[in-house]
């Protein structure tokens, strides 16, 4: 396959992107306390003629719905490139009910020891997609091409990589249910909660650390570079994400606050 076309959308979702973000500092400048509403739910627009492996269902999380500009114009760029797909925001209450009604009772508890969003959304989105299948992408994720194309009808799952394609990363993920990658990854987060040392922070204990460890030496899975796939910080950026929060990103968390002590 040609992916000229692809670098060339990818180029050009950058160069949009940043116009929105330059204007949106003045944007919320003016109007500082004006948000918009990611909606729970959107069903495709347009119906598939066959049934897919991979279910056409993204997938969102965040602290709240109620977001600055450039992030709900990342959402709606996204809704554009996927009209065959439904899709549904998650909320951080609807994420720990979710788990509490569906997944197994040691991966609910290891979720609830966890103190920070983002490391419980790393947790989250494995079970959600191991259970129902679909593709995750983070709030701040963009596609670079039609989601359709992307995933195509037969494959079982797409894991994209950075940094040149040498290492993998979860802020993109694509998977049929009943994933036995996505299994392992549950176990080693698991593992990695109840036996949790600082150094490991977000990144190592539930984050792409888990992939990279994992699947580094794998030959049967399906790897995409992320600049054909999906990309990050295209219409949005930290301060943008967090205008309500500032400072709440996990990079900014005191690695040893991440998982609650068990009382002696």
């Amino acid at each position: 396959m040609n992916k000229t076309p692809i670098l060339i959308v990818n180029r050009l979702t950058r160069l949009i992107g940043n116009v929105f973000k330059i204007f949106s500092y003045l944007f919320h400048f003016l109007l500082p306390n004006l948000r918009f509403s990611i909606p729970e739910y959107s069903p495709a627009k347009l119906s598939l003629s066959r049934r897919s492996s991979i279910p056409r269902t993204i997938w969102q999380t965040n602290f709240t719905n109620k977001c600055t500009l450039p992030v709900y114009m990342n959402y709606l760029f996204n809704r554009l490139m996927s009209l065959d797909c439904d899709y549904r925001y998650v909320s951080t209450e609807a994420r720990g009910e979710y788990l509490k009604n569906n997944a197994k009772k040691e991966v609910y508890d290891a979720y609830m020891k966890l103190t920070n969003g983002a490391a419980q959304a790393d947790l989250w989105r494995l079970v959600v997609l191991n259970l129902e299948g679909g593709v995750y992408m983070d709030i701040d994720a963009t596609l670079v091409w039609p989601l359709d194309k992307l995933i195509g009808m037969e494959e079982k799952a797409i894991y994209i990589k950075i940094d040149n394609n040498t290492r993998f990363t979860n802020y993109f993920i694509a998977s049929a249910p009943n994933n036995q990658d996505l299994e392992s990854a549950i176990e080693k987060v698991l593992y990695n909660i109840d036996n949790y040392d600082p150094a490991m922070g977000v990144y190592y204990s539930t984050g792409p650390g888990v992939f990279d460890e994992l699947f580094k030496e794998k030959n049967d899975i399906h790897t995409e570079d992320r600049k054909y796939v999906c990309i990050q910080g295209s219409f949005t950026n930290e301060h943008f994400q967090y205008l309500d929060r500032p400072r709440s990103k996990w990079t900014h968390i005191n690695p040893a606050d991440l998982v609650k002590k068990e009382d002696n």
